[in-house]
């Protein structure tokens, strides 16, 4: 089931969005429901009670509240959730990259468009959810982060920083025990310190007393840990190569 939010304060033009995801609904013997909402003021208050959407459908050109600010605010509760610009000007589309949009499509809508835009959609979603990923409850809300993303973790005090590829951190609040637990269940972490636990695609070299990664960070190896470290990453190459 995929839960859809349609904002467009033309009428005509919501009616025809929703028609259209319904034929490609039908088409495709998919299991959609959908709210449309005239304005982008009532999609955030359904948010704001706690409504969630699978997909965010939004029309940029609305008066007073545009589709920008609308996608801004709904990044505050979901950071990840595709969102989808239909609109006459093509003026926005750049601003439309601040919020991560996932495509940025001009108005008419066609059948033939909006068809082909969601069978690009939903063949990403279909390729994330098979990847192995992680749902965290950030500092900025619930995130998702694929492993494959994530270079190393660390605690510090009560809270657990997710490192990633791209340089960006994500804090918790979280037990760092259950953190490990369920990190050291891919094969391819190894905790280094009581504080620190790596992803071993991401090593470049291992020192004597910290593992330096392909992103330049450095991570501490606890005393007398280096030779099993050692031991448990050749393990892992071994195993990639087999």
């Amino acid at each position: 089931m995929l839960y859809l939010a349609v904002c467009d304060d033309n009428i005509d033009e919501l009616s025809n969005m929703v028609q259209l995801i319904t034929q490609y609904r039908l088409a495709k013997n998919l299991n959609f429901e959908y709210a449309a909402f005239p304005n982008g003021f009532e999609l955030i208050s359904a948010l704001e009670k706690g409504k969630r959407f699978d997909i965010y459908c939004l029309d940029i050109i609305m008066p007073g509240f545009t589709g920008i600010d609308v996608a801004k605010e709904i990044r505050t509760f979901d950071k990840a959730a595709p969102i989808l610009f239909f609109t006459s000007s093509p003026e926005y589309a750049l601003e439309s990259y601040s919020v991560k949009a996932i495509n940025y499509v001009l108005k008419p809508i066609s059948k033939e468009k909006l068809f082909f835009t969601f069978d690009e959609l939903l063949e990403q979603i279909k390729s994330e959810k098979d990847e192995d990923a992680l749902i965290v409850k950030s500092n900025e809300g619930i995130q998702k982060i694929l492993i494959s993303n994530l270079t190393f973790v660390e605690v510090i005090g009560r809270n657990v920083l997710y490192h990633l590829h791209s340089g960006k951190v994500i804090e918790c609040t979280e037990a760092f025990s259950s953190v490990c637990d369920k990190l050291l269940k891919y094969g391819c972490f190894v905790r280094t310190h009581r504080s620190y636990i790596v992803n071993m695609q991401y090593v470049d070299t291992i020192e004597n007393h910290q593992i330096i990664l392909q992103t330049l960070s450095s991570v501490p190896v606890a005393q007398g840990k280096v030779k099993e470290i050692r031991q448990q990453y050749l393990n892992y190459q071994m195993e990639g190569d087999s």
